[in-house]
Parts: structure tokens; sequence; C-alpha cells
């Protein structure tokens, strides 16, 4: 009988599962609207505003008056009287950027491990020391500039995209195939003609239906209503998410392949998740962590796939540009789909 694509166990498998999915109105929920609406309340928080005044404080005392309007002058800060005991506390809450103690000549209180406190002392000074009569001796002119894609909500998106595939990639091969062991669906299968790769291979191919949705969805919300920049090209982005989600089905099937319960692949589905969560530069960049660090970080399937999309969205990365990041997502794909197939277990 003629061989048909219709026919074969894997398309079967892979028709099953997608609809199995479309089925659970929540997976729907956290695999698409989850990632919009996250997008929609950090793009509000961040959203492009004027700058904020640096809440100063003034002691109380002889000079805070004279002080409080030379401060106010300043087109940045914004200055108030505070009583001796208070000035720690709002200074400790991050209420006050700085306080300046009733003294002659100011004395500056403040902590120099946050930038805020550190420019507002300098600012603070200027204020102070323009009204006590220095002069500049030249005034600068001003050359502002905002340029498209340097916010933060323009570096969050990728990013957001990067740890969606991750998660939804992860979360619902590790969920089915667990669910199915421990209700015995797969112990059935021992007896029937299919093999092992098809049924690994059938959770790939169903998460692979909904990755391109997943991906216009966020993208198209992102540019057209957050004017987040694609300056790349789309197709690559696509390419590049679909690898991503690939691999992550990989690390996904490796993590399901044993566990009996959904409580034991919950845990160890978290437990391999949280270090892309935290170093993988979802949220802020991975050059904050110390370079003994970097080597691992940079070996992160998911550090490499936000990489690879913040290059071709905010600096028209081409495939080459690209590549060493595709070459460690494919890597961490293969080997984890090739130890899967070894220690799957059916019961």
């Amino acid at each position: 009988m003629k061989w048909s694509w219709e026919r074969s166990s894997l398309y079967q498998l892979t028709r099953a599962r997608t609809l199995e999915f479309l089925r659970e109105p929540e997976v729907i929920f956290w695999v698409f609207a989850f990632p919009v609406l996250l997008a929609v309340v950090l793009g509000i928080a961040f959203r492009d505003k004027p700058p904020e005044m640096v809440p100063i404080g003034i002691e109380a005392g002889t000079h805070a008056e004279a002080r409080r309007e030379a401060i106010d002058e300043h087109p940045s800060l914004t200055a108030e009287v505070v009583s001796g005991p208070a000035t720690s506390e709002d200074l400790a809450s991050g209420r006050l950027a700085l306080v300046v103690l009733d003294s002659d000549p100011p004395t500056y209180r403040f902590d120099p491990t946050r930038p805020d406190s550190r420019l507002a002392r300098l600012e603070v000074d200027a204020a102070l020391q323009g009204a006590a009569g220095r002069r500049d001796a030249f005034i600068a002119a001003h050359d502002e500039q905002s340029q498209p894609g340097s916010r933060y909500i323009d570096f969050l998106v990728p990013g957001l995209l990067g740890m969606n595939l991750m998660s939804t990639g992860m979360w619902s091969v590790g969920f089915a195939l667990v669910q199915s062991r421990s209700g015995k669906l797969l112990k059935l299968f021992i007896a029937s003609p299919l093999r092992r790769w098809q049924l690994l291979a059938s959770q790939a191919l169903a998460r692979a239906v909904f990755l391109l949705l997943e991906v216009t969805i966020l993208i198209g919300f992102a540019v057209f209503l957050l004017e987040v920049p694609l300056r790349g090209s789309l197709v690559l982005l696509i390419l590049v998410a679909l690898l991503g989600g690939a691999s992550f089905v990989g690390v996904g099937l490796l993590v399901a392949a044993r566990p009996r319960t959904l409580e034991g692949v919950s845990g160890l589905m978290n437990l391999v998740m949280f270090p892309g969560w935290i170093l993988s530069g979802t949220f802020f960049s991975t050059e904050r962590f110390p370079d003994v660090m970097q080597p691992f970080v940079q070996a992160l399937p998911l550090t490499a796939l936000n990489d690879a999309l913040r290059g071709i969205m905010l600096d028209d990365a081409g495939l080459t540009t690209v590549a060493p990041e595709l070459g460690i997502l494919a890597l961490w794909g293969a080997v984890c789909f090739a130890i899967a197939l070894r220690v799957f277990r059916w019961q």
C-alpha cells in the first residue's frame, strides 16, 4: 500500500496533540494572551514621559528656607524641609535621593551605592554653589536625542518572547507526556508499531503548529502598538524563534522522559528553567554578572535565543551575525532530544 502522510503515526499523534492543546483554554491564555498582557503592563510602566523630579530633603534649621528656594530653582530637583530624625528614614526608604544637613557649609547625606543619589549630589551642589555666587565659566549647549530602540520596553520585548518560547515549549511537552504516562496511555503504545522517536517528534511538531501564531501576535502587538523597532528580517526572526522553540521542546522532552507524576515534572521544570529566568538577560542585561560567570551565562540556551532575537529586532543582525547563537540552540535541542530517546520511559 502506498505510504500516506495522513495515515502515518507521526501525523496522527501530532494532530491529536494539537487538538488536545486547543481544548485547553487555560493553555491558550498562557501561550497567547499572557505575553501580550505582560508587554502591555510593562509598556505602560516604562512609557515615554518627562524626566521625573528628584526629591531632595532639607534639614530644618537656620539655612533651610534659603536652600529650599535655591534647589527648587533647579529644573530637575524638588526640595522639602524635613525634621532631623526623619532624614535618615526617608533616605533609607528611597523617598528622598539626598538630604542637605543644616550645617555651614552644607553637608550632603546620601547613599553612594544609589545612582540617583550620586547624581543628586552633583546637581544639589551646583544649585547651592550657584546661589552662593559661583558662576559657570561657560554655558554648554544641549543636544538631546531619543533613539528608537533605546527604551527599556524595546530591550524587554525580545526577552519576553524568548522566555515565552522557553516556558511554553517545555511545559506543554512535559505536562502532556507525564500526564499520558500517569494515565497509563503511554503504556498502551508499547504494543503498537509506534516508534519512540515518532512519539517525541509529534510533541515537537504539535508545538510548532502554534509557534508561528504566537510569535506573530506578540511581535505584531509590540511593533504596531508599543512602537518597538523591527530593523532586521522578519523571516529570520521567525526562523530563529522556530529553532529556539524546537530547542526548548528538546529540553522539555528530556526533563519529562522519566518522571511519573505532575508534581515531579513540575519541580524538575522549575529547576531547569530557573537559571534562564535569572541569568539569561530577559529583564536586564547579562553584562551585570561578573566575568567569572559569563561562560556559563552565555552557554544557556535562553541567553542565545534572547541575544539572537534582540540582534535581529534592534540591531538589524543578519544570519552570519546570529550564527553562533543558532549553533548553541541547535546543539542544546539535538543533544537533549538524543538523550531523551535513550532514557525515555513508557510507564
